[in-house]
């Protein structure tokens, strides 16, 4: 039984806090520098970033000070979330995301950002597949780039969720009950 208690703590400390991310990602910020903004000492930089999606199309983002938007499709809420096929509690969220896709069609943009390097794309659309995705995975080193310029994602998976005007509703780190997420939208789209 002492054994058992262990092994349980172990598996729910890795399920609630997430997944370290393995891949080099040479940033020196952590991420709430993405979430933490001065608007009286930033200047209006605009930074577009294209982004490869596995079905083979692009989607392009724009980054304007501490908002961020698809670039054409100003009208959408936005979840970006990073993450990793290696990932347990990235897998685990699969379903949830499917869930609230399904449900706020024509509302809700969920681009998965991969990051992974050198993972080939036929690889990842059996990964899609398998897991009945149904919004946009990403693909390539942009996603690196992405990661950066919204100060480094250092724990995985880990969402951010925006709303129709690009700005920062909340982020999240480690797994999140679906619920939880459902609530924000909810709120993101009033």
């Amino acid at each position: 039984m002492k054994y058992l208690s262990i092994i349980l703590f172990f598996v729910s400390t890795i399920v609630i806090s997430g997944c370290g991310n393995k891949e080099k990602n040479n940033t020196q910020n952590p991420n709430e520098k993405a979430l933490k903004t001065s608007s009286q000492t930033q200047k209006q930089i605009v930074t577009n970033i294209k982004l490869h999606c596995v079905n083979g199309s692009d989607i392009v983002l724009v980054k304007k000070q501490n908002t961020l938007r698809l670039k054409n499709n100003n009208n959408k809420i936005i979840l970006l979330d990073f993450f990793a096929t290696w990932c347990p509690p990235c897998k685990a969220e699969i379903p949830h995301l499917v869930n609230l896709q399904k449900k706020y069609k024509g509302k809700l943009k969920i681009i998965s950002v991969l990051l992974e390097d050198n993972k080939p794309d036929s690889e990842i659309k059996s990964f899609i597949d398998y897991n009945h995705i149904n919004y946009i995975v990403t693909n390539g080193t942009n996603n690196f780039k992405l990661s950066n310029l919204l100060g480094g994602i250092q724990n995985i998976p880990f969402m951010i969720l925006y709303d129709k005007n690009g700005k920062v509703i909340t982020h999240y780190i480690g797994i999140i009950p679906e619920e939880m997420i459902d609530s924000d939208i909810k709120k993101a789209i009033k």
